[in-house]
């Protein structure tokens, strides 16, 4: 195995998920392991039972990002890219993904995931329960072939998970910052993962442990940026671009990060107290809600998020730039920028 900082950058680029800009080299081994990992993906999901197959390929089949995956790929360019557990890591880390959103849609009653109808809608709440917990199972089965090590790294990330969706459900204590509440559950529900993925690659593509920490820590305020720049979206954006309706949070009630900045005392203008009045209130009407959504997007509150989103990319940014100057490197670091200018 080469040593990681011999792997220099400067070759030709081509644009890649997420816009970001990969070295040719990295770009072509990414699409080759990415199709490796929707391979043993399908693969984990087929079986026996005609219904759980089908209930289990829903949610595979109507798409999504790869994100954590592709993190995993990414992380293993400070080792041994080409270790056997990089690929079986990258579907562990996706099959567990994709059973807390089936588990999430029971809880949030949703009807929509992915533009398809929600496996819940689709069959049913226990359905939907059990398939999540089958395509946990899965992941575990895989994950037994990587070593303890790695079973207790994501033993104790689905800790978080859980940690985080009760603290998210049942809110803050009396007195408690609700800030530092909800960042918390960001942290715990988004960052864990996403945490979990970089360590992974560098872990098991056998990088050195002060590689491994770093790649970790870093990853996780990724994910928590990520997080962040949904929350901005889901108000900001005139389309679908975050992946539901803007408003959707206003809608349902849920606190992200701007609607914490306007009640932790941000701004202080003539339609504060309206704005305020509104979102205690229920946001289903059309008309009310169209006029928080008018009144946030307008409001202080959204510059602050911003850049409180532009200070974790940049915790970020400042870690990964300790590493080795190698093509993974440069691809986080443009993830950084991208998480950015999502938001405009």
């Amino acid at each position: 195995m080469s040593h990681p900082s011999t792997e220099k950058p400067g070759g030709p680029e081509e644009t890649g998920p997420f816009g970001l800009s990969l070295d040719a080299a990295l770009a072509a081994d990414a699409t080759e392991r990415l199709d490796a990992v929707e391979t043993l993906l399908l693969d984990c999901v087929r079986g026996e039972d005609p219904l759980l197959t089908d209930a289990s390929k829903h949610l595979l089949e109507a798409g999504g990002k790869r994100f954590r995956p592709m993190l995993v790929l990414l992380a293993s360019h400070f080792g041994d890219p080409s270790a056997p557990g990089i690929v079986p890591a990258a579907v562990v880390v996706e099959l567990t993904h994709l059973g807390t959103l089936y588990h999430d849609d029971v809880m949030d009653e949703a009807t929509v995931r992915r533009g398809q109808p929600s496996a819940n809608l689709r069959w049913t709440n226990t359905v939907a329960i059990l398939t999540g917990d089958y395509l946990f199972a899965r992941a575990s089965d895989l994950l037994a072939d990587l070593g303890p090590d790695a079973v207790r790294i994501q033993a104790r990330a689905f800790g978080r998970l859980v940690r985080g969706q009760i603290q998210e459900t049942v809110g803050p204590a009396p007195g408690a910052d609700q800030l530092e509440h909800y960042l918390q559950v960001v942290a715990d529900k988004t960052g864990s993962l996403i945490a979990v993925s970089g360590h992974f690659g560098a872990l098991l593509a056998g990088a050195p442990p002060e590689v491994v920490r770093t790649v970790t820590s870093a990853c996780e305020k990724i994910g928590i940026a990520f997080q962040l720049s949904d929350d901005i979206l889901d108000i900001a954006s005139e389309t679908e671009e975050s992946g539901k309706t803007p408003g959707t949070d206003l809608r349902e009630g849920i606190r992200t990060l701007p609607v914490h900045h306007v009640f932790g005392g941000v701004g202080s203008g003539p339609d504060d107290a309206r704005l305020r009045e509104l979102l205690v209130q229920d946001l289903t009407d059309d008309a009310l809600h169209g006029e928080a959504l008018a009144l946030l997007r307008a409001h202080p509150a959204m510059d602050r998020a911003r850049a409180d989103l532009r200070r974790w990319a940049e915790d970020a940014r400042r870690e990964l730039l300790t590493l080795p100057a190698i093509p993974a490197r440069d691809a986080l670091t443009h993830l950084c920028d991208y998480v950015v200018s999502r938001t405009g």
